[in-house]
């Protein structure tokens, strides 16, 4: 099965004169699959997450449980949003763009709020998405030349970043409450380390890549024109 309707080629297996405007409509259906749902229900869990964080001066301990809940929710779907994208062929434009979208939304939401109510100093929230903003334009800077693979590196410092921030918005006390500072500042470290290795291979496929762009155009150039007598 091709899964092209068979309006859309006339029940004959081949493409009807108005194909296009079928095919059109397969692609934007398929936006809505399963990896898609689960990070439209991240960006819809911003907000939401936001109200109950902040619910009664943002210090009620039921309310910080709830919006651990949200944030706990938001971060599983990013696990499983992409390996099902990956996994069963559900990659869409749409996906690409609004996934990320979605994981520094729901991370830049509880940072910021948990540095405007005090909890988390506001030199972390300024690092940590300094980073997330810094990182993001690199890669279209460099996008033209190739593509900076997501690290093992950067893969613990998201899994830090998420414990972290979660653990912060619980109302913990005691021994937890000081777990949950080093924890921060593993992520921090993690933040700057593995933000600086991304600066670092950015710069490297820039450089190879504008070499390359060079040697072809020289190639290009020594290349001999046509000679006098095989012009027609």
């Amino acid at each position: 099965m091709t899964g092209v309707p068979a309006s859309a080629t006339g029940g004959t297996g081949r493409p009807a004169p108005g194909g296009k405007l079928g095919a059109a409509a397969v692609n934007q259906a398929s936006l809505w699959n399963i990896a898609n749902i689960l990070t439209m229900m991240r960006l819809v869990l911003v907000p939401c997450f936001v109200v109950l964080l902040l619910q009664d001066g943002g210090h009620d301990p039921a309310w910080r449980a709830w919006a651990w809940a949200a944030f706990a929710v938001a971060m599983i779907t990013d696990i499983f949003d992409g390996h099902l994208a990956r996994a069963y062929n559900l990659v869409t434009d749409f996906g690409k763009i609004a996934d990320p979208i979605a994981d520094k939304a729901i991370m830049a939401a509880g940072l910021i709020c948990l540095s405007l109510l005090g909890d988390l100093p506001w030199w972390v929230t300024v690092v940590i998405l300094a980073r997330e903003l810094g990182i993001t334009l690199m890669r279209f800077w460099v996008i033209r030349h190739g593509v900076i693979p997501a690290s093992r590196g950067g893969k613990m410092k998201t899994l830090a970043q998420g414990t972290a921030v979660g653990m912060y918005v619980l109302a913990l006390t005691g021994p937890l409450a000081t777990l949950r500072f080093w924890v921060m500042a593993v992520a921090v470290v993690l933040t700057v380390v593995t933000g600086l290795d991304y600066v670092r291979q950015a710069i490297v496929l820039r450089r190879r890549g504008l070499a390359a762009e060079r040697a072809a155009k020289a190639g290009g150039a020594s290349l001999p024109g046509p000679t006098a007598g095989s012009a027609r």
